[in-house]
């Protein structure tokens, strides 16, 4: 059986692991764009700058893995996740297909010194995917019962809304309301156990695995350290190491 010390390391393997994938941001941008890279100051990749013809297309960014394309998108939509849309499951309508976009281009890079807004977002995109699926299991930890209150509306529509399961874990610092399709988890240990130290998110899919997606932040300061997934099975990594 993995205990609580065992699941938050199995959370900070995942988080090493990742950031030693050989991700690369080339940015093109127009000439005389000198600060552009000040949109990249805390993500973990290497960022290199190409110049536009000054008839060329808008302003992009290209991401590779280990050499090989892996997605593009323009920086304007790049500028929206760093002031990301927070919207609830099932209004996201008006969120730009660039964001989405850069989400799955993105997803298992190592993002360090996120802001909770940032958290906020992606997480909202994820019980975005998991509300259209309507079924199968999400899996949550924002660290403390009481910091899942104020998320409780959202929550209360996700679950009236669809077939998902909703199972909430935290410290039990405050005593939440029983819900119909929220199950909560007490850790163990408190605001000393070692998964109270993380904000995560993992929605199986609904049994199709393209449709799993997750999140893993560690607090770092006031700040997070971490990433978002679309890979099944390190979702499924997540989910295992918060039900252990």
């Amino acid at each position: 059986m993995t205990t609580p010390d065992q699941s938050g390391d199995t959370l900070d393997s995942l988080l090493r692991g990742l950031t030693d994938r050989g991700r690369r941001f080339t940015v093109y941008r127009r000439e005389g764009d000198d600060d552009v890279l000040d949109r990249f100051p805390n993500r973990n990749v290497e960022v290199a700058t190409e110049t536009l013809p000054p008839d060329g297309p808008d302003p992009f960014l290209v991401v590779e893995e280990d050499g090989t394309f892996a997605g593009m998108v323009s920086l304007a939509d790049v500028d929206s996740l760093l002031e990301p849309p927070i919207a609830r499951p099932g209004e996201r309508d008006g969120v730009s297909e660039g964001y989405r976009v850069f989400f799955d281009a993105l997803d298992d890079t190592v993002f360090t010194s996120i802001r909770r807004r940032e958290l906020l977002a992606v997480s909202r995109e994820i019980e975005d995917r998991a509300y259209r699926v309507g079924h199968g299991t999400l899996r949550v930890c924002f660290q403390s019962l009481s910091t899942f209150r104020t998320q409780l509306p959202v929550y209360r529509v996700l679950v009236d809304d669809t077939a998902l399961d909703v199972h909430v874990y935290g410290a039990a610092d405050w005593e939440p309301p029983a819900v119909p399709g929220i199950t909560y988890h007490a850790l163990e240990e408190g605001e000393d156990d070692p998964l109270a130290r993380f904000w995560v998110l993992a929605f199986d899919g609904g049994g199709h695995e393209e449709r799993a997606c997750g999140l893993v932040a560690r607090e770092t300061g006031d700040a997070y350290t971490g990433f978002w997934t679309d890979d099944p099975t390190v979702v499924k990594a997540v989910a295992t190491a918060l039900d252990a």
